[in-house]
């Protein structure tokens, strides 16, 4: 996956399409980006498949 956006970016607009998601969703105790998907894959009963293709999606915007 081409990275062309960054993690702030990327936040910004899944926040807009899933407006369940809050600031402190993408916040870890461990400070860790795995833990932030692991952390969105249940708050959006997403796989991590679904949400690897949902952010490679993001990319394309």
């Amino acid at each position: 996956m081409n990275i062309v956006r960054s993690w702030r970016e990327q936040k910004i607009m899944l926040k807009r399409r899933f407006p369940i998601l809050s600031d402190n969703d993408f916040v870890s105790e461990d400070g860790s980006k795995e833990s932030v998907l692991k952390i969105l894959e249940i708050k959006l009963s997403k796989t991590r498949t679904e949400l690897e293709s949902l952010l490679a999606e993001l990319q394309l915007y």
